[in-house]
């Protein structure tokens, strides 16, 4: 498997994206949302009724992101990594693997999330604090 740096410098330079294609069909990433939920979610101490409540989202939505029939967007992948209780580098790792921009600290919306990760808020403390910064709230 084709490291990260190398496959993009072999990218850079190609003349040919079929080929390029063709030739790292094995490197790029397979995982899914499905997967890398299942993933974390086993590594959790939480039913799936109470992520659900957690994440402040509906069972049946939540059921078909396990599923694989849905892809969440970035806010829901947020909302789900706090009804988990995920850390802030789980929750890194699935925006990445999902295709969404990770948190960022110098975006105020982002800073508050990170804070809310890094030192256990629940999701509706954070949907609050956003609130009153006059931030786009997660859910």
């Amino acid at each position: 498997m084709a490291e990260t740096n190398d496959m993009k410098e072999t990218l850079m330079s190609t003349p040919d994206l079929d080929r390029f294609l063709a030739e790292h069909r094995a490197d790029f990433a397979q995982e899914s949302a499905a997967d890398y939920l299942n993933l974390l979610f086993n590594r959790k101490n939480v039913t799936k009724a109470a992520l659900a409540k957690k994440a402040c989202m509906s069972e049946v939505y939540l059921h078909q992101v396990f599923a694989g029939k849905r892809n969440p967007s970035r806010n829901r992948i947020i909302c789900i990594c706090f009804g988990l209780g995920a850390n802030l580098e789980e929750t890194q790792e699935f925006l990445k693997h999902c295709g969404h921009a990770q948190l960022y600290a110098k975006i105020k919306r982002d800073a508050i999330v990170i804070y809310g990760l890094a030192n256990g808020l629940d999701l509706i403390e954070v949907n609050d604090k956003l609130f009153a910064e006059n931030e786009e709230s997660l859910y």
